[in-house]
């Protein structure tokens, strides 16, 4: 699956990515570069939407390698 189109189709939206290593990671979509894709956290309140947005990973929060990606999906189905 190419994940680059993905994500930059998703950039702004708040998804859903699990990775290879088994690690389930939600958060606004923020950044997208040849290699990695850049979330900014949020946590879910349990069927109730979003509780807020993550602290402490500044302004495009973290990257995840586009290479390790599993699955990419929007977290709205999710709730």
């Amino acid at each position: 699956m190419n994940y680059y189109n993905l994500c930059c189709r998703y950039h702004g939206k708040v998804v859903r990515i699990n990775d290879r290593f088994g690690r389930n990671h939600i958060g606004e979509i923020t950044r997208v570069t040849d290699s990695k894709v850049y979330i900014r956290p949020v946590r879910a309140n349990q069927g109730y939407g979003y509780l807020g947005w993550g602290y402490g990973y500044g302004g495009y929060g973290y990257g995840i390698a586009l290479g390790a990606i599993t699955g990419l999906a929007l977290a709205a189905f999710f709730w």
